[in-house]
């Protein structure tokens, strides 16, 4: 039997200038409540902070948000163009600012808007292989920022925190540092102290009807969320 083949998404959006089959989160101002747009699987702990790895327990001055994330809020919102220009540049620093003009939309009074920010990337705030792309780097920096500005979201964003800090530990991407953050030996803890061994985990995500559940080789084969999801019921028990 030949396979089907995936069908075309058209983006279409209202007359609020909103994608068509989102749920948006309208605040009480009756604007976009933009920060509660992003999605737990684009967050991650700032470790510089908390030892806290499960974030929906965490406020925003914990949390980080991943490129990822950004770039979906971007996404959502609309824009016409994203444009970067280097201020200066050097072997040891590059500065850049990312301009971007936003679609028409109700929050703006139907106009598009054209915002911009800065990001710099030197040879002392990045690590590994961003030292050998600081132009990169810094524009990634400049878009988070920029995006963030606009939406007026106040998580700090992973690309704008510096990857030498002692305080953080030492992470050249954003992938390294959210492997750090080892979720299944929190989960392999509460499950000890209540007594649940994997097999019987793996037979109540089967009855629950999960996806795979029978497939599963242990914790480390479970997504971050649904490993949080499970912390939090065995809490409860």
């Amino acid at each position: 039997m030949p396979k089907k083949k995936n069908e075309i998404k058209t983006l279409e959006r209202n007359e609020h200038g909103l994608l068509t089959g989102v749920d948006y989160h309208v605040g009480e101002d009756g604007f976009i409540n933009w920060r509660k747009m992003v999605e737990n699987d684009h967050l991650v702990p700032n470790k510089s902070r908390t030892q806290e790895t499960d974030v929906s327990k965490l406020e925003d001055g914990d949390l980080l948000i991943l490129l990822a994330g950004i770039k979906n809020l971007a996404h959502l919102r609309g824009f016409e163009s994203v444009k970067y220009r280097v201020e200066n540049g050097d072997a040891d620093s590059v500065t850049a600012v990312c301009e971007i003009q936003f679609s028409p939309n109700f929050e703006t009074g139907h106009k598009s808007v054209t915002f911009s920010a800065i990001g710099d990337a030197t040879v002392h705030n990045t690590k590994g292989f961003g030292r050998q792309f600081l132009g990169p780097v810094a524009e990634n920096r400049a878009f988070v920022r920029c995006v963030k500005s606009f939406l007026r979201i106040n998580v700090v964003g992973f690309e704008e925190i510096n990857p030498q800090n002692p305080e953080g530990g030492n992470y050249s991407s954003a992938t390294e540092y959210v492997k750090s953050i080892n979720v299944s030996d929190e989960l392999k803890e509460v499950m000890d102290k209540k007594g649940v061994t994997w097999s019987i985990l793996q037979k109540r995500l089967a009855e629950g009807n999960y996806d795979g559940a029978a497939d599963l080789g242990g914790i480390e084969d479970l997504p971050r969320l649904k490993i949080y999801e499970l912390i939090g019921r065995l809490k409860k028990l």
